[in-house]
């Protein structure tokens, strides 16, 4: 129903999850000589995982903030307080509300964010809980797959600040073949 809404131009219907990188991305198929092993050389550092918490708007944009630290409540209501402001903004101007579609990962559903609630439905911000264990319902995860598969795969990263620009380049990528709008939302 959403969906439909969302198609008519009733609503703007965002997908909203998390997701994280690291220095070594996975290799997802390798050629090799018949009778040799596979071998992919690592690095010994690990490093930080970079996470990423993104908006897609199917058809017209992507949103997101990084971070090398998990996200927790306060971050994840930072970034939900800016998407409130530009759905006040388009619901001034439109009369559309926004819709963001989420699982209930323990981020979205505490006891601080969810004090937030009622300010954001006041600017035109409603959440959608997806039901437990159904990521097959949130379109964000086909970005995720599709960025880790298509962008990034069998990739070795140096530092940080490598896979940071790895991963930015990627999402601009994709989004630049698919007609998207970028935004990215830094959190300090």
């Amino acid at each position: 129903m959403l969906e439909i809404s969302a198609a008519v131009g009733e609503i703007c219907l965002k997908y909203l999850d998390e997701s994280g990188f690291s220095l070594w991305a996975e290799s997802l198929y390798t050629w090799i000589k018949i009778g040799t092993q596979k071998r992919i050389e690592q690095g010994k550092k690990k490093g930080k995982r970079l996470n990423i918490c993104g908006l897609l708007e199917r058809g017209k944009s992507f949103e997101y903030g990084l971070a090398f630290k998990s996200f927790k409540s306060e971050s994840y209501i930072k970034l939900m307080n800016w998407q409130a402001v530009q759905a006040e903004e388009r619901l001034k101007k439109t009369g559309k509300i926004t819709v963001v579609v989420q699982d209930q990962g323990s981020i979205h559903t505490s006891k601080l964010t969810k004090s937030n609630y009622d300010k954001w439905e006041s600017l035109g911000l409603y959440i959608f809980l997806l039901p437990s264990y159904s990521p097959e319902l949130n379109r964000i995860e086909n970005e995720w797959q599709r960025l880790k598969e298509d962008e990034l795969a069998g990739q070795m990263f140096e530092d940080e600040y490598e896979l940071a620009l790895a991963v930015m380049a990627g999402i601009q990528t994709r989004q630049n073949r698919n007609g998207l709008a970028v935004k990215r939302f830094r959190f300090n």
